[in-house]
């Protein structure tokens, strides 16, 4: 009864967080806005658009169709390397203008927690922070400072509620027996980004960002694939005629386990996300800068190739590497880096039971036959006691020579008679004397 009480103030205690939270964040939207207020030269822009989620994770940026286990906690850390995801075009001597980097190099860290409510509701967070950067921020254009080294980026928090939840059993086992909730997953996440970054180095948004989204994988055989389809709702932020608001999000993945049980899996996936907004043209001239329509539309648009291991405590711990970059849908679209690298690791217990034996296959010794909760070897079946066997004689002993056995003699040696008698009759007649005197002699012994 104890744990539920806890989760129950768990539970509590998070929405109520949450709620604080949210009444916080619309104060701080309103001060955010006279900061982002620049209506051209705006830098309210997330530079990293790459948002990897809490929880249970097969591909880097498809959303995963998994949940934590209920009353479970998830982390992770996944660290980004970005090249110049951010470009302006500055002004030049002979008018055409050259590039020049907001933002040059950037390696972004983001610690992920998720807590499971109950077996199909998950609560996540996301703190992401740059640990390095560099670049000229809008020096080329304004004249002031470049971006600082490190910077705090927006905060995220949601959830993600299993649709058709996916069984916990080995995902082979899964696919070989399909079906909703074994070859098909469904799971609908919400996810909000909080205006709490430094918004003058192009770590933050101007204000609350909304990502409604819907992720489901199918498996088949050694193959599965997934996809995620959603969107970010924000207001319109320029930058130099770089037009960022409301996008539809789309990303689709493909992989293949090279080993079995999740121990390696190569992986392929790309991302694009569609701007609404209309793209302008700025100009600058005596009076200022001024933006007129252009009738582009971006699509900043990435793939990426990896690998993923999850060899330890069931699948429960998994390690992801990749790399890759743009797709050219449309030309050089903001927030879209030359090249990008991808590296974490997450811990999220999925208490995947595969012979339903109430083991959970990271301890469990036989994962794929039903046995006994306890013993030596948990989840194994019991074994029958073989029946008792005679010990066998003991082999006889090398170069050991047999006993003799000597023959018992029927004639005692004539120094040996035979044993006296214990019983004695009780009248015996004394010995006859060989002559008188000893008669008399022994009369005379006799006597009293």
């Amino acid at each position: 009864m104890v744990p539920e009480r806890m989760r129950r103030a768990f539970v509590r205690g998070a929405f109520t967080g949450i709620s604080l939270l949210f009444a916080l964040l619309l104060e701080e939207t309103d001060a955010r806005a006279q900061q982002c207020s620049s209506p051209y030269l705006s830098t309210c822009i997330n530079s990293d658009t790459y948002w990897p989620h809490a929880g249970p994770q097969r591909f880097a940026a498809v959303g995963s169709a998994e949940t934590v286990a209920d009353r479970q906690i998830a982390f992770g850390l996944v660290t980004t390397y970005l090249s110049r995801p951010i470009i302006i075009n500055g002004p030049s001597p002979g008018g055409a203008g050259t590039d020049q980097f907001a933002v040059d190099n950037q390696v972004n860290a983001n610690f992920l927690f998720a807590y499971g409510i109950t077996d199909r509701l998950q609560l996540d967070i996301g703190v992401p922070i740059t640990l390095v950067q560099t670049g000229a921020g809008t020096s080329p254009l304004t004249a002031g400072r470049a971006i600082r080294d490190t910077s705090v980026r927006d905060m995220r928090f949601g959830f993600a509620y299993a649709l058709v939840p996916r069984r916990r059993i080995d995902p082979w086992k899964a696919a070989d027996e399909g079906g909703p909730g074994k070859g098909f997953a469904l799971v609908s996440r919400l996810t909000m980004s909080a205006p709490v970054g430094d918004n003058a180095d192009f770590a933050g948004e101007r204000s609350l960002v909304f990502g409604p989204s819907l992720a489901a994988d199918y498996r088949v055989w050694r193959m599965f694939f997934g996809a995620d389809l959603g969107a970010r709702l924000r207001p319109v932020t320029e930058f130099a005629g770089a037009r960022v608001g409301s996008q539809i999000t789309s990303a689709l993945g493909a992989g293949f386990d090279i080993l079995p049980r999740d121990a390696l899996s190569v992986l392929l996936e790309g991302r694009a996300y569609v701007n609404l907004p209309e793209q302008h043209t700025t100009q600058q001239s005596a009076f200022g800068i001024s933006s007129r329509p252009n009738g582009d539309v971006i699509v900043p648009a990435e793939w990426m190739l990896g690998l993923r291991s999850a060899p330890l405590l069931g699948g429960d711990i998994s390690f992801f590497g990749g790399g890759g970059g743009p797709i050219p849908i449309s030309a050089s679209p903001i927030t879209v880096p030359r090249f990008r690298f991808v590296l974490g690791i997450t811990y999220a217990p999925i208490q995947r039971d595969t012979d339903d034996d109430g083991v959970p296959d990271r301890i469990d010794r036989c994962p794929t036959q039903a046995g006994e909760r306890g013993g030596e070897r948990p989840g194994c079946p019991l074994e029958a006691t073989p029946p008792a066997v005679p010990a066998a004689p003991p082999p006889p002993r090398p170069n050991a020579k047999p006993m003799e056995r000597h023959p018992i003699d029927t004639e005692l040696p004539p120094n040996l008679g035979p044993a006296p008698s214990s019983t004695t009759p009780a009248a015996q007649e004394p010995p006859t004397s060989s002559s008188p005197r000893e008669g008399a002699e022994r009369k005379v012994e006799t006597r009293p």
